[in-house]
């Protein structure tokens, strides 16, 4: 009878690792998951969004001639100088009309971004000829006005004079009102932000548009190839005071990665309430282990073993249990990730396509694996503090 009791013990102890084996699995999965979109979003952000961004602490436009800016093109970390402008406009054309972010940009702007990964159409990157403005718009954007990018006929554009009120009588006279055309070229980064909204043009025919000479929103940064971001965007946040604010690609999308970030910590508490009711399995297994060694608890007493001595070996128990959990939940967990990395076992769906990716991302990193065992071990101890010490005390009562 003693021999089927310590059988079901193992058992039982066998179970219980295994839950905490797959909880622990469970944990790295889902993080890595969300490493791999935040890496997936972050490698998008490189298509549209510049290396540093300058911007004016206070207010909204930049004078494009400050000594300070100017001086940005003298730099030795610097590689690109692009001044741009964005506001809201109106734009008209197929009958349909909508609001648009209009970014205006200079001739560096090529350089900044490597457009030719984001280009739609067989169209060349031109954004004035003569007396002719063009505009490139975003494949959302294009969808939206029932057009594509070799539409023919001009585009009308309007925005709100500066420092006038609308005219109800005569709202026209209050807006500024221009006219772009296609240069049978669009752009696709992937992101609603920009694909539905933005279409780009020359910065003097925005700053016209605006009624903003020699002025821009924001200055971007491309740096040379041994520069490093984070230096260098510290040297400008210093020389420049509180006069500019500089952000770097992370900061520019700072709503999208704390969403991200929040999403994946809230994945994070959820699977460690999992973890905590697998744990339960360890209680009921040490809980059985200490009904069956009663007889070996009061041998120990009796060559003098202490209320503390009995319980830490319970605890030890409980731990190695917890902890062998883990090591396996790490092994499986870690193994799934590089399978899936390798051959895409989970895909979104059955079409080629459909998404920016076909299969789940993944990027295991090693501060989760970190935080990951060290959450199980914790949990596992903490879970069966208590009742391995009611029950010890309890039973050491009792002999």
């Amino acid at each position: 009878m003693a021999k089927k009791s310590h059988q079901a013990i193992n058992i039982i102890s066998i179970i219980s690792a295994l839950g905490v084996a797959i909880a622990t699995a469970a944990l790295i999965c889902i993080l890595s998951v969300f490493n791999g979109f935040q890496d997936m979003v972050a490698g998008l952000l490189t298509n549209f969004d510049p290396q540093l961004k300058i911007e004016a602490a206070q207010g909204k436009f930049i004078d494009c001639m400050a000594p300070e800016l100017q001086e940005l093109k003298n730099d030795d970390e610097i590689d690109v100088v692009t001044f741009t402008i964005e506001d809201n406009a109106l734009i008209s054309t197929n009958n349909r009309q909508l609001m648009v972010t209009v970014k205006g940009v200079d001739d560096t702007f090529t350089q900044q971004v490597d457009f030719d990964k984001i280009r739609l159409g067989d169209g060349e990157f031109m954004l004035q000829a003569d007396v002719l403005n063009y505009g490139i718009m975003g494949e959302g954007l294009m969808r939206n006005l029932g057009i594509d990018e070799t539409w023919p006929d001009p585009i009308n554009v309007y925005a709100p004079r500066r420092g006038q009120h609308i005219d109800l009588n005569d709202p026209i006279e209050s807006f500024s009102a221009e006219t772009l055309f296609s240069p049978d070229v669009a752009f696709c980064v992937r992101q609603a932000r920009y694909d539905a909204s933005y279409i780009l043009t020359s910065l003097e025919f925005a700053q016209e548009l605006f009624e903003q000479k020699n002025r821009a929103t924001a200055v971007e940064l491309r740096l040379k190839p041994n520069a490093d971001i984070d230096n260098v965007q510290a040297r400008l946040r210093n020389s420049f005071g509180n006069k500019y604010t500089v952000r770097n690609r992370y900061e520019q999308q700072e709503d999208t990665f704390r969403i991200m970030q929040l999403e994946k910590m809230l994945s994070y508490v959820f699977l460690t309430f999992i973890l905590v009711v697998a744990c339960f399995n360890i209680i009921g297994s040490l809980s059985m282990l200490i009904l069956e060694k009663r007889d070996d608890m009061k041998t120990l007493f009796n060559l003098g073993a202490t209320d503390r001595q009995i319980f830490r070996i319970f605890m030890c128990e409980g731990s190695l249990i917890s902890i062998a959990g883990a090591v396996l939940g790490l092994i499986i967990g870690i193994s799934l990730c590089l399978l899936q990395q390798e051959f895409g076992l989970i895909r979104f769906g059955n079409a080629e396509g459909m998404y920016i990716i076909d299969t789940y991302p993944v990027s295991v990193h090693l501060w989760d694996i970190v935080l990951t065992f060290f959450t199980v071990a914790i949990v596992g101890l903490v879970s069966v503090w208590y009742p391995v010490r009611h029950f010890t005390r309890k039973m050491v009562q009792k002999v």
